[in-house]
C-alpha cells in the first residue's frame, strides 16, 4: 500500500513532551525513540485520513450499495456462483 506522505522526506527536529516514566522505559528497551514516534504518527495520520475519505465518500457508497440492492449488479444473469 501506498503511503499519503514521502518516505524519503528529509528528517526535521522537533521538541514533544512525552510522560516522563514512559520516556525512560523506552530508553532502558532500547528502543529508537524517533523511529517509534515516526511508526506511530504515520498510523495515527492513516488512520485520521481513511476516517476523512470515508465520511467524505460515506454518502456516495450508502447510495451505490442501495442501488445494488435494488436493482442488483450487471453480472446478476451470467455468473455461475
Amino acid at each position: 500500500m501506498r503511503t499519503p506522505y514521502r518516505a524519503d522526506a528529509p528528517k526535521r527536529p522537533i521538541n514533544l513532551s512525552l510522560n516522563a516514566d514512559l520516556l525512560r522505559l523506552g530508553k532502558e528497551l532500547g528502543l529508537n525513540l524517533s523511529g517509534v514516534a515516526e511508526e506511530a504518527l504515520a498510523f495515527a495520520v492513516s488512520a485520521r485520513l481513511a476516517a476523512r475519505w470515508l465520511e467524505e465518500n460515506g454518502t456516495a457508497i450508502e447510495t451505490y450499495n442501495r442501488r445494488i440492492d435494488t436493482q442488483g449488479v450487471f453480472s446478476d444473469g451470467i455468473r455461475t456462483f
